[in-house]
C-alpha cells in the first residue's frame, strides 16, 4: 500500500481548525482509495516565534526536505508578530528553498454559492510566479528614523524565472481550454514588464495550440469582474498574481473557498498546499471557520501526489456539500458540520 509522508504546519488562528478539518477528509479518502498517510505536525507559528525568536528552527528547511508534501493551515498574528516577520520567516523561505515557483489558484463558483457577480459561469486558473519578482526581498533602508530616510525595494526578474513560469502557464492552458492571458504593466514598467511581454511572445510559437492575450493589470482587474467567463489560464508576476487571486477569491464567493498550491514542478523538493484566507485571529478557536478552501487545497495535494481519483472524489464531495447549502453561506454552519458533511458525501459516492 502506497504511503505519503506529509508535513503538517497548522500555524496560527483558524489554521489549526481548518488543517484538522482537511486532514479528516483526506484520511477518509485514504481509507476509501487504499493509500496511507504518514503525518508529522510541526508547531511552527507566531506563538513559536514568541517562544523561540524564530518562525521555524534553523534546520527547518532540512526537516521539510524529506517529506512528499507540506500542508500549511495559515500563518500570521499581527497583534503580536508583524506580518513581514511571519511571512519572511516561514512561508517565503519554504517557497524559495524548494523552488516552488508556480503558485496555482483555481477560481470558480461551487454549486449552491452565490457570488457577487451576475453570472457564475467562469472557470479561471491563476498562475502566479512565486519565488522572485516583486517579492524577491532585494533592497534596504538607510538613515532610518531620520528626515532623509530612504527605502529601496528592487524587483528581480530573471530570464530563467520568467521563462519557466510562462512555460508552466502554457502547459496548463494546453491541458484546459487552450487560452493564456499574460498580465503585466508594461506601459509603465518599461524594463521588467516589457521583458515579461517579450518572453511571452518569444515562447508563444512553441505552443501553437494556445491562443495568447496580453493585458495590463488594471484592465485585467476590470475584466475579472466584467467578463470572467472569457478567461481560462491567467499568468502573472508575484505581486500582480497575489492581487488578482484575491479578486478571484472574491468573485468565487470569498476567501473561504480559495484554495492554492505552491508547486515545485521538477519534483526536486516537496510542494506546499494551503488555503489563502489567512489566520483570521478575530474568529480563531470559535469553530466557525469555513474549511472548504482547506479541504480543496488538500484535494490539490492528493492530485499532486498522483492520487487523482481521491482528489476528484473530494472535490465532488465538496460540490455536493455546498450544493446542499452546507457551507454555502458565511456563518451558516460550523467547521465541524461542514467537515462531516463533506465526509458523508464522500462516503455516499462509494
Amino acid at each position: 500500500m502506497k504511503t505519503h509522508k506529509l508535513a503538517l504546519i497548522p500555524g496560527d488562528g483558524i489554521g489549526v481548525d481548518v488543517t484538522d478539518a482537511a486532514m479528516q477528509v483526506i484520511r477518509a479518502a485514504a481509507r476509501r482509495f487504499g493509500f496511507q498517510l504518514d503525518c508529522r505536525t510541526l508547531p511552527w507559528s507566531c506563538q513559536y516565534y514568541l517562544e523561540t525568536g524564530a518562525m521555524m528552527p534553523d534546520d527547518g528547511i532540512e526537516t521539510l526536505r524529506d517529506f512528499d508534501a507540506i500542508y500549511l493551515g495559515a500563518v500570521g498574528w499581527p497583534e503580536t508578530v508583524p506580518d513581514a516577520v511571519s511571512l519572511h520567516g516561514l512561508l517565503l523561505p519554504i517557497r524559495k528553498a524548494f523552488n516552488q515557483y508556480a503558485n496555482i489558484r483555481p477560481h470558480r463558483l461551487l454549486p449552491g454559492i452565490e457570488g457577487p457577480l451576475r453570472s457564475g459561469g467562469f472557470d479561471i486558473l491563476c498562475i502566479r510566479e512565486n519565488t522572485e519578482g516583486e517579492y524577491s526581498g532585494a533592497g534596504g533602508r538607510v538613515h532610518q528614523g531620520k528626515d532623509d530616510e530612504v527605502a529601496v525595494e528592487t524587483s528581480i526578474f530573471t530570464r530563467a524565472g520568467v521563462e519557466r513560469i510562462l512555460r508552466f502557464g502554457f502547459e496548463q492552458a494546453q491541458a484546459r481550454r487552450g487560452h493564456l492571458t499574460s498580465v503585466t504593466k508594461s506601459n509603465a514598467q518599461k524594463y521588467s514588464m516589457v521583458f515579461w511581454d517579450e518572453m511571452t511572445r518569444q515562447l508563444a510559437p512553441e505552443y501553437p495550440d494556445v491562443t495568447v492575450s496580453h493585458m495590463h493589470i488594471d484592465a485585467m482587474a476590470a475584466k475579472m469582474v466584467m467578463a470572467p467567463e472569457s478567461l481560462d489560464v491567467v499568468v502573472a508576476s508575484n505581486l500582480f498574481g497575489d492581487i488578482l487571486t484575491d479578486l478571484g477569491a472574491a468573485i468565487q464567493g470569498g476567501l473561504g473557498y480559495a484554495a492554492s498550491a505552491n508547486i515545485c514542478p521538477d519534483g526536486s523538493g516537496p510542494s506546499m498546499f494551503e488555503p489563502v484566507h489567512g489566520s483570521a485571529p478575530d474568529i480563531a478557536r470559535q469553530g466557525i471557520a469555513n474549511p472548504v478552501a482547506a479541504i480543496w487545497s488538500g484535494a490539490m495535494m492528493l492530485e499532486h501526489l498522483d492520487e487523482g481519483q481521491a482528489a476528484a472524489a473530494i472535490l465532488s464531495a465538496i460540490e455536493t456539500t455546498t450544493g446542499r447549502g452546507i457551507g454555502a453561506r458565511a456563518g451558516s454552519h460550523s467547521t465541524a458540520e461542514i467537515t462531516q458533511a463533506v465526509i458523508t458525501a464522500l462516503e455516499e459516492q462509494a
